[in-house]
């Protein structure tokens, strides 16, 4: 539908070039300009709303005179991730030698050079001739990117955004050709900003590809770790264990901030007063240390499910079994912690919440002191105001009587507060005893 729509804007725009040529010179480059510019803003509207790989298959299927015109209107900012959706013949018939490139920063090569890895930024086809690279990091890679990286390494590479649909059984598994796959949620900690990341692991032929649409910092911190120490790592399954190490350390981290944040709220939590817009802030702030918490327990069990299937696989040397087993312990240690902190979570949960109902107990006392004070005032109104009153102060000025009256209402008043207050110190003096 898309391909007809377009064959016919060229097509229009073919018979409005060859009438305007027909017509006299006088207007004819005014009302060829406007036309011209009519029909390139319908065609640039129809590219907007398509994707790279529908302009690329839409180049493919049209005829080469039309192709050519449609590639001239393509933006350039466009024509990089285009060109990764043609073939060689025609990538070379409509752009020449220009070859699509890598995004900056979204590709790197890892070769182990004399201990350390070595990093080789990938921004062209080029680049990657004569790499052996041990690891291949993709970053936000489009669909076409991967089709190459995988082509050229003999191998399919997944979306890791659609690794998430799959079921927990299915994250983890060895295929036909011993290629193994797995995925794994990476903890995400910045202020502001806490999630987990979804990233996808592929084993093929010693090289590790691993695939995130999110820049991770335990990633950072594997690639300086790797760059300044030798022989931290010697094949790709150091590098994928050292990866999942490196998260532990980094829910370590979260979790000692969380230890911090809940100490604070607990001094607050635990002082002599909390107002309700302060035990509303303790609250908020709890509730977002319990959603982190939980969501590094998710995260250290997917990272136990993996490096489980790791050691079954047979696939790892006995130190780098052995390395595994040690970050299992460490692993058992952190659920330890975060089950102690959901302990702590709800105790101070309910404290805040148990200072909350104090401060409406405090307000309802009140009010009840004032309802039992204004009570017999209120009794003494109604007789005030009825006729015998009037009948009983006969021959007194009403000031005087109405006065007076109003004087021993408030005498009466407050000596029913004194009272109630005396009964409250006696009953705590009582309690305290």
């Amino acid at each position: 539908m898309q391909l007809q729509v377009m064959q016919e804007l060229l097509r229009k725009q073919k018979l409005v070039e060859g009438v305007v040529r027909g017509q006299q010179q006088s207007g004819k480059e005014v009302v060829e300009t406007l036309l011209q510019r009519q029909h390139v803003v319908e065609i640039e509207a129809a590219l907007a709303g398509l994707s790279a790989a529908e302009i690329g298959q839409m180049l493919e299927a049209l005829p080469a005179e039309d192709s050519q015109s449609l590639w001239s209107r393509i933006p350039e900012e466009r024509q990089n991730e285009i060109l990764w959706e043609l073939g060689d013949s025609l990538r070379e018939r409509l752009a020449g030698l220009a070859e699509p490139r890598f995004a900056e920063n979204q590709m790197n090569a890892f070769e182990l050079v004399e201990g350390r890895i070595r990093q080789v930024s990938i921004n062209s086809r080029r680049d990657l001739q004569g790499v052996k690279p041990i690891w291949i990091d993709l970053l936000n890679a489009t669909a076409a990117e991967r089709a190459y990286i995988g082509q050229h390494f003999g191998l399919s590479l997944p979306d890791p955004g659609d690794e998430t649909d799959l079921e927990v059984t299915s994250r983890f598994q060895v295929d036909e050709n011993g290629e193994i796959h797995l995925h794994s949620n990476f903890l995400l900690d910045r202020e502001g900003d806490q999630r987990s990341v979804a990233v996808a692991f592929v084993i093929h032929g010693g090289i590790l590809f691993s695939l995130r649409n999110e820049d991770l910092p335990v990633f950072r911190l594997l690639r300086r770790r790797a760059r300044t120490q030798v022989n931290y790592v010697e094949d790709c399954y150091d590098l994928l264990l050292d990866l999942y190490g490196t998260d532990v350390e980094y829910a370590a981290d979260s979790l000692e901030d969380i230890y911090t944040t809940l100490n604070r709220a607990g001094k607050h939590v635990l002082g002599e007063a909390m107002s309700d817009q302060e035990a509303a802030t303790v609250l908020s702030e709890i509730a977002e240390e319990e959603a982190l918490n939980g969501r590094i327990r998710s995260n250290i069990l997917d990272t136990q499910r993996a490096l489980a299937f790791l050691i079954q696989s047979k696939t790892l040397s006995a130190e780098q079994v052995s390395y595994t087993k040690q970050i299992l312990r460490n692993v058992d240690s952190l659920n330890n912690h975060t089950a102690f902190l959901f302990d702590k979570i709800n105790f101070l949960l309910n404290a805040t919440i148990g200072f909350i109902n104090i401060n409406q107990n405090r307000r309802f006392s009140q009010l009840t002191i004032l309802g039992v004070v204004f009570m017999p005032i209120n009794l003494l109104a109604g007789m005030g105001g009825m006729s015998e009153f009037s009948m009983m102060t006969q021959g007194i000025p009403w000031p005087v009587a109405y006065g007076s009256f109003m004087v021993g209402a408030g005498l009466i008043g407050y000596g029913t507060y004194v009272a109630l207050r005396y009964l409250e110190a006696r009953k705590a003096r009582k309690a305290h005893a």
